[in-house]
């Protein structure tokens, strides 16, 4: 999970500096049809052609949906109509989302240990990221809006990941839920990249979009989508909070921006709270 958030946190800077060759939505819809052409023959190589659990694939199909078509959509979207500030704070409440929803559904016992260290690392991204200033408006409240939405789909996906039958291996799970999740991408994408002119896109573009597909997408959906499995979504999704960061840090050394005495405490805070909810 520690890697998963490296790999995320870099993202931020690597798609940032990717919308500069090609337009978002373009963007997420190649990186997904790449990624499922990619994945299908992978998992046929490891796994071979063995059947999945009665009830899996429906649900499969429908955490896709939700956790690829609909996230993505609501994230970018909603980004591109309010500040990267507001996003990442909305974002920020996902482990308290996702621990207080398990808690109700059953799915694991939430520990006043657990508890407290998702708190204390929540505290930390407020930290982190109201430091570089954010405000909320009439001018954001679509793109809020469109966010917390995406919220509530990552976090609807990560517990469905925990209601899936015994025996959906991982991979099977990255494999089914990107499929699932790209026609809609690429539908809604499709203006975009039919009038981009892919023979112009720089070396630097293709890069970040090799990055974004093969690591940001297919090596830490699957990671993500193990540890919800063994660990489970609570101690799982607490790992979020170390994303900005990474996503801190590598502004800092891509894109030079310095960060802030504020940010080190954030920090702080975060670690020790991943920490208190690891022991």
């Amino acid at each position: 999970m520690l890697l998963v958030t490296l790999i995320w946190g870099l993202n931020f800077s690597v798609t940032k500096g990717a919308f500069r060759y090609l337009p978002p939505l373009a963007f997420t819809g190649i990186r997904f049809a790449f990624a499922s052409a990619l994945l299908v023959p992978l998992r046929r190589r490891i796994e071979g052609d063995t059947p999945l659990p009665p009830g899996a694939l429906p649900r499969l199909i429908l955490l896709g949906i939700v956790g690829n078509t609909l996230y993505q959509i609501g994230f970018i979207e909603g980004l591109d109509r309010t500040t990267a500030s507001n996003s990442a704070l909305i974002l920020a409440s996902m482990p308290t989302v996702v621990a207080v929803c398990a808690g109700i559904l059953g799915l694991e016992r939430i520990t006043r240990r657990i508890g407290a260290g998702i708190g204390i690392a929540t505290a930390g991204v407020v930290l982190v990221v109201a430091a570089r200033g954010a405000g909320f408006s009439h001018e954001t409240l679509p793109g809020d809006l469109l966010t917390l939405a995406a919220l509530a789909c990552w976090s609807a996906y990560t517990l469905g990941l925990r209601m899936l039958p015994a025996g959906v291996s991982p991979l099977r799970v990255t494999t089914v839920t990107t499929i699932a999740g790209m026609p809609g991408l690429v539908l809604v994408g499709l203006p975009q990249i039919v009038h981009t002119d892919w023979s112009a896109v720089a070396a630097p573009g293709w890069a970040a979009l090799a990055y974004s597909t093969l690591l940001s997408l297919v090596v830490a959906y699957l990671l993500w989508n193990r540890s919800v499995q063994v660990a489970g979504p609570s101690r799982t999704v607490v790992f979020m909070c170390v994303t900005p960061i990474f996503a801190v840090a590598s502004a800092w050394l891509l894109l030079g921006e310095v960060p802030v005495p504020l940010q080190a405490v954030g920090a702080a805070l975060i670690i020790g709270g991943v920490l208190l909810t690891r022991r």
